[in-house]
């Protein structure tokens, strides 16, 4: 089986054209791109694809051992974009996948010529001079919680992600997706994402990035948005007019407008 089938990947768009690939977040899958990727499509070439352990991945792609490093996540970007063809492409990742993008960039510098960093954090938990947001208590008690009781976290703690609590629609629908996540695998991907530091990684990154900052965000906010596109030597922050952690989401539009204003340049 090869990479493209067991990520089930999904390509549209102008077969001769630029690719543009879009990853998804912790607890979704490539579903969470369907208001902002098609709008890429009479241009580039557009790929969407799910991790190991979401979606309508192949129940074997999921590797206990590669995945305990967002390093193996980066693996498998790589190992799709080069069976893909990719080279000089566009990357976009929404939340955790910006780092995976920033580690598969790193891994092989030819194949993205710009990064989309969409609600991104390199740390999650507080650091001398640096605010990431959470206390490591914080995250402790996020992962004693989801190690409980899966359903009754992702329930809670969907809607508080996506923010918005004027438009409950939205919740409900990230809830529903944390849900459709095998319980075990979304732990371990949760300890791997929260326990990261990838904030040494952002200065060694030479391709053009573009960072997409919400106001509100609950999980990465704006403060860790500017140290990103800060840290990166080609960085740039856009401060989207949208609330929460997914504005491919809840503001489509403006993150649409946003990514084609940077990539067309």
């Amino acid at each position: 089986m090869n990479a493209s089938e067991r990520h089930n990947v999904t390509v549209t768009g102008r077969p001769d054209g630029q690719a543009m690939i879009f990853a998804h977040g912790f607890g979704c899958d490539q579903n969470m791109w369907r208001f902002v990727a098609p709008a890429f499509e009479d241009d580039f070439r557009v790929v969407v694809f799910d991790y190991a352990g979401a979606g309508d991945a192949d129940p074997t792609a999921y590797d206990a051992e590669r995945h305990g490093s967002l390093d193996g996540y980066a693996a498998d970007v790589v190992e799709i974009s080069r069976e893909l063809g990719v080279k000089a492409g566009v990357f976009v990742g929404h939340s955790v996948s910006s780092m995976i993008g920033v580690l598969a960039d790193r891994a092989d510098p030819e194949l993205f010529e710009k990064l989309v960093l969409v609600s991104p954090s390199p740390r999650y938990i507080d650091d001398e001079g640096y605010v990431g947001g959470f206390t490591e208590s914080d995250i402790r008690e996020l992962l004693d919680s989801l190690d409980s009781n899966y359903l009754g976290w992702s329930s809670v703690m969907a809607p508080v992600i996506m923010g918005n609590p004027d438009r409950p629609e939205l919740g409900a629908e990230l809830t529903a997706s944390f849900c459709r996540t095998d319980p075990a695998v979304a732990r371990r991907f949760a300890e791997v994402t929260f326990l990261s530091d990838n904030r040494a990684d952002l200065a060694t990154v030479q391709t053009p990035s573009l960072v997409l900052q919400c106001s509100d965000d609950a999980i990465a906010p704006v403060s860790v948005g500017e140290y990103v596109a800060h840290t990166m030597p080609n960085g740039s922050l856009v401060m989207l007019d949208a609330t929460g952690h997914c504005p491919n989401l809840s503001a489509p539009e403006a993150t649409v407008d946003a990514i084609a204003a940077f990539v067309r340049r």
